[in-house]
């Protein structure tokens, strides 16, 4: 996984990400005034290239001011629009604007890119998104069952609860390998998890953060990640979950249908 570069701390990092609320997200192009301008709108599966962007603000100059929310600038979250793969990745700013990540998609299809940021000063975060395409021959996929357990590189992740639309829904993730509970989990971006949810058929975006944070003499590393979530309305949402252990970041992926 490429976190991109890493940027200092400074007042603004306390700031949450856009999805604390029922808002679908990520459904525009331009909000708000702003406007996402990718600079690569196409290649080609398993071809490395370098993603380009700009923001752009409500003067219509390159957006160059930005609040950190969990230690990043801008969060890049990039989806297969049949919801079957799925990359959070901290693209680096080259000036001017421009910002860029190493992207290496290694099959066809239709994507959705998403750009979640604070702009310095604003009172509250957004996400734009954007399509793109990747050239090759493409099969597309039904979204897996729903399972209460995926299995990620020996680990297993458990997730209890239920999404009703329009409501605060608590959902419990739970970490263990080998049968064991993992209670050393490691901060990742200032949390001990980090929770997408993204709506088949639209990709409405939401993105919830867990309850309490490292360091604060309650929340415990693990194996329970409890989340207040809200979802915009009834469908098949895909729950993508990122959690650090032995200085890996993993992903475990759930579907969840909220009715």
């Amino acid at each position: 996984m490429n976190t991109g570069t890493h940027h200092a701390h400074h007042a603004h990092s306390h700031h949450g990400h856009v999805g604390a609320g029922a808002v679908a997200e990520g459904l525009q192009i331009a909000k708000d005034g702003y406007v996402l301008v990718p600079e690569t709108l196409r290649l080609t599966a398993g071809e490395e290239v370098d993603y380009r962007f700009r923001i752009l603000g409500k003067d219509g100059a390159p957006l160059t001011a930005f609040a950190e929310t969990h230690e990043k600038k801008i969060h890049l979250i990039v989806a297969r629009r049949d919801l079957t793969g799925f990359w959070h990745l901290h693209p680096a700013e080259l000036g001017d604007g421009v910002w860029t990540v190493r992207l290496n998609l290694p099959e066809a299809g239709e994507y959705r890119v998403f750009t979640d940021f604070w702009p310095e000063g604003a009172d509250k975060g957004l996400t734009l998104g954007a399509d793109l395409a990747v050239a090759g021959t493409y099969e597309p996929r039904p979204v897996p069952e729903q399972a209460a357990v995926f299995e990620v590189d020996g680990y297993e992740v458990g997730i209890k609860g239920d999404l009703r639309p329009e409501e605060t829904n608590q959902l419990v993730l739970a970490v263990h390998r080998d049968g064991e509970p993992v209670t050393d989990l490691q901060p990742y971006l200032g949390a001990y998890g980090h929770l997408v949810t993204l709506r088949l058929g639209d990709l409405a975006y939401v993105h919830v953060h867990p309850d309490g944070a490292p360091g604060d003499g309650e929340t415990q590393p693990g194996p329970e990640i409890a989340f207040q979530a809200h979802v915009p309305g009834p469908g098949t949402y895909r729950l993508f979950l990122d959690f650090k252990h032995e200085n890996v970041v993993r992903t475990a992926q759930f579907t969840v249908v909220a009715e």
